[in-house]
């Protein structure tokens, strides 16, 4: 006797991210909450949001209430992803394109963050602090090309065109206290020019850190020259992601995952808030 419509299984689908997902996936958080009052970039706004209605100062006639929030923030606050357009170098942006011409009318024509795409690609993440044996990096310190090779072959992965790469310095456990996250007097850790070019030697599509300004921040220097968001950004087309925060994930042994990634399409914007998302087998 054949089954009716009403009770045939679902047949099994042959689309193989559709079964990944069906079987089960865990999801880690790779970033950081937006909060009035956390750690900034000096070069950026910080995040404020307030309660610009509250339960109560309107009731409607059947007893129901609303609530909502206003919210004044920079692309680059919180844990966050560069847009192209976000550096220039020598007046040019990435392709050659003319920074100036490009910017005029109050929001980028080319690279906006609208183009930053989504991304669900690998993931790799290359933890350098564990490869010194540390649980934080030294302030100011720089994360070089054999620390990247030392950190993939520790955790036995090799980093492919276009992967993510997430290097962890552990500054993340900083994140509570502003005035060390921030290293304006010690300086933050961070990827080198050398590291820039082995990770773009790679392909990588996208790199990101769990610091506030990506590359090596070293003490005293403040964020006067940023030679790695020239190379990534505008010589490379590689997207930088800032502000993540990796110990979760270093914590349960992850070294490579599929990557979650989706902007805000602001329109002519420099970059976008995110919220990152690590996605394996549950």
């Amino acid at each position: 006797m054949t089954s009716s419509p009403d009770t045939a299984p679902a047949p099994a689908s042959t689309d193989p991210l559709l079964a990944a997902v069906g079987s089960g996936v865990r999801l880690i958080e790779l970033g950081h909450p937006h909060f009035t009052g956390m750690p900034t970039s000096p070069n950026h706004p910080g995040f404020r949001m307030t309660l610009i209605r509250r339960h109560g100062d309107m009731v409607r006639p059947d007893g129901g209430s609303a609530s909502n929030e206003i919210i004044v923030t920079g692309g680059h606050v919180g844990t966050h992803v560069d847009a192209l357009s976000h550096v220039s170098h020598d007046g040019l942006l990435h392709g050659g394109i003319d920074a100036q011409e490009a910017q005029l009318g109050g929001k980028f024509l080319h690279h906006g963050a609208e183009h930053t795409p989504p991304l669900l690609r690998r993931g790799v993440l290359l933890d350098v602090a564990a490869v010194h044996g540390v649980d934080t990096l030294e302030p100011g310190y720089g994360v070089t090309a054999e620390d990247l090779q030392a950190a993939a072959d520790r955790a036995g992965v090799e980093v492919r065109q276009g992967d993510v790469a997430l290097i962890r310095t552990g500054w993340a456990r900083n994140f509570d206290d502003p005035a060390v996250y921030q290293g304006h007097q010690n300086g933050v850790p961070g990827p080198t020019v050398e590291a820039a070019r082995w990770l773009v030697e790679r392909g990588v599509v996208t790199t990101g850190a769990d610091t506030t300004a990506y590359e090596q921040i070293p003490a005293g220097k403040g964020h006067s020259v940023l030679p790695v968001h020239r190379i990534l950004l505008v010589e490379a087309g590689i997207y930088i992601i800032e502000h993540l925060n990796l110990e979760e994930a270093a914590a349960q042994g992850l070294t490579e995952f599929v990557f979650l990634m989706a902007p805000l399409r602001i329109v002519g914007g420099t970059g976008s808030p995110i919220r990152p998302l690590a996605a394996v087998s549950a």
